[in-house]
């Protein structure tokens, strides 16, 4: 592990000037993913920049009746919060199927929203990889890649994004709030991580020597009606290979009984791609549409059919497309409140 620095930050701004005056340093707030790499030797920073003691650890509405969550909010806090669990269940389900518990009360949310994509040739220091040495290869395209991307990949990176927090904030619609040396700004979680293409190093849209302050959720009746899905290899602590995030609401009778109909509908997936992905077309062929399984399949039959697999990974279009199928239709199913 090459020698760093280390310094501990109180304010916002002080933190973005040691950002802007030092190019190699990192941030740090719970460490569980940055340490590893550093360990690894894939992240070599000159200096840490220590953020836990930042006031962003608070959750707390906004004036437009949404909720804002501070960047150095741990994940148990997060997936604890009674708003959250009430008004935006799909995130709180996804924070808790993320870790363990002691990743959870250790890990934050800023920190997991920039944890690196990545895969077994990027931490591995003796491999070639392009994320890591740009034009160095990316020998998981005929290598191992059986829990790599089938959307939005390309020849120079297969690998996939890993929060599972992500997804949930994706589909909610979630904006994150940054700050610079030359101000603040904000950015549509959906547009936070920019496509692979040819230069898979870079991962964020995020200006040079941003650091995030936190991430506001709008006021979405949609949103309460929601839920997260995790399918991964084994049921302890582990990565997915296939997550879907939906929120549904529906018009009409229940239970997906005849006449009900689509009126919003949010959906995103993870484990696919380099980034949480937006099901920006089956929501479209969704809205205003018949709230059946017929018509939840034929949506996500036409989101995946750009989808480009690799030999071993193929798995994944059936998986998601079934997984989507099945939480949507499940969110037509009456709660025992709305039966009560």
């Amino acid at each position: 592990m090459r020698e760093f620095g280390y310094r501990r930050v109180s304010d916002v701004r002080g933190a973005v000037a040691l950002l802007d005056a030092e190019p190699d340093a990192r941030l740090l707030g719970g460490g569980t993913n940055l340490v590893d790499l550093m360990k690894a030797g894939v992240e070599r920073p000159g200096l840490l920049i220590d953020v836990r003691e930042l006031p962003l650890d608070r959750i707390g509405g906004t004036d437009g009746g949404g909720l804002h969550i501070g960047a150095t909010v741990t994940n148990s806090d997060l997936a604890a919060h009674p708003e959250v669990r009430r008004a935006y269940p799909a995130l709180a389900q996804a924070v808790l199927a993320g870790a363990s518990g002691q990743l959870r009360n250790m890990a934050t949310v800023g920190g997991n929203l920039l944890q690196r994509t990545r895969c077994g040739y990027f931490t591995d220091v003796t491999q070639a990889c392009n994320k890591r040495v740009p034009g160095s290869g990316c020998p998981a395209v005929a290598g191992e890649h059986r829990n790599h991307a089938i959307l939005g990949a390309s020849a120079h990176c297969v690998a996939v994004h890993p929060s599972d927090m992500g997804v949930a904030l994706t589909a909610l619609d979630a904006v994150v709030s940054y700050e610079t040396v030359d101000g603040a700004g904000e950015l549509p979680l959906a547009e936070l991580y920019l496509p692979v293409r040819d230069t898979p190093h870079r991962e964020t849209a995020l200006p040079a020597g941003a650091l995030i302050t936190g991430v506001t959720l709008p006021s979405a009746p949609v949103a309460a009606v929601s839920r997260y899905r995790k399918v991964r290899e084994r049921a302890s602590y582990a990565f997915a290979i296939g997550s879907v995030a939906a929120a549904l609401d529906v018009q009409g009778a229940a239970g997906g009984a005849r006449g009900a109909v689509v009126r919003d509908v949010r959906l995103a997936f993870g484990a696919v791609a380099s980034r949480p992905w937006r099901a920006r077309e089956a929501e479209r062929l969704l809205t205003g549409g018949p709230a059946s399984a017929e018509a939840f399949a034929a949506a996500l039959d036409a989101e995946l059919a750009a989808a480009e697999a690799l030999p071993g990974n193929g798995y994944k279009v059936a998986l998601i497309r079934n997984l989507a199928v099945a939480l949507l239709t499940e969110l037509t199913e009456p709660t025992e409140e709305s039966a009560g």
